[in-house]
């Protein structure tokens, strides 16, 4: 089992000191994970993020619908789906009622990625953890928020 204090060579002026470093530094270590995970399929964890929430409306959203639903709050969501467009994996389609208003469907090519991803994506990075430790980390993480 890893530890915080071995793994970044330190030591912390209290546990509450060392539960958010070892939180930042989790939380570091799995976005690198997430990073090389997508990289052969030519996206990022934030668009991969996109195109879940595409395909789980069913239908075309709104651009301000994705920004809300989105893990990481990034305020580049727009260059993001710039770069899904420009891969055809999504479409922007403009709303008839207000010329301000575009929404967002995920392309055949878009779902065609995804059901390859679910067939490589696993949970291995909480294969340590029992299913009522996974629920009690879920837990505290909300408990923080």
């Amino acid at each position: 089992m890893g530890d915080i204090s071995k793994d970044i060579h330190s030591t912390f002026k209290n546990t509450k000191v060392k539960a958010l470093i070892n939180i930042i530094y989790t939380a570091n270590w799995i976005n690198s994970h997430q990073n090389e995970f997508f990289k052969p399929y030519g996206i990022s964890p934030q668009q991969f993020n996109i195109l879940r929430i595409l395909r789980g409306a069913g239908k075309p959203i709104k651009v301000q619908t994705i920004k809300e639903r989105m893990l990481e709050r990034a305020p580049n969501a727009t260059r993001l789906m710039d770069k899904l467009c420009a891969k055809t994996l999504i479409n922007r389609l403009p709303c008839p009622d207000d010329r301000r208003v575009v929404h967002i469907e995920i392309t055949e090519k878009g779902l065609l990625l995804l059901k390859a991803i679910d067939k490589e994506f696993k949970e291995d990075l909480l294969e340590k953890l029992t299913d009522e430790e996974a629920q009690m980390l879920s837990d505290l993480l909300d408990k923080i928020r």
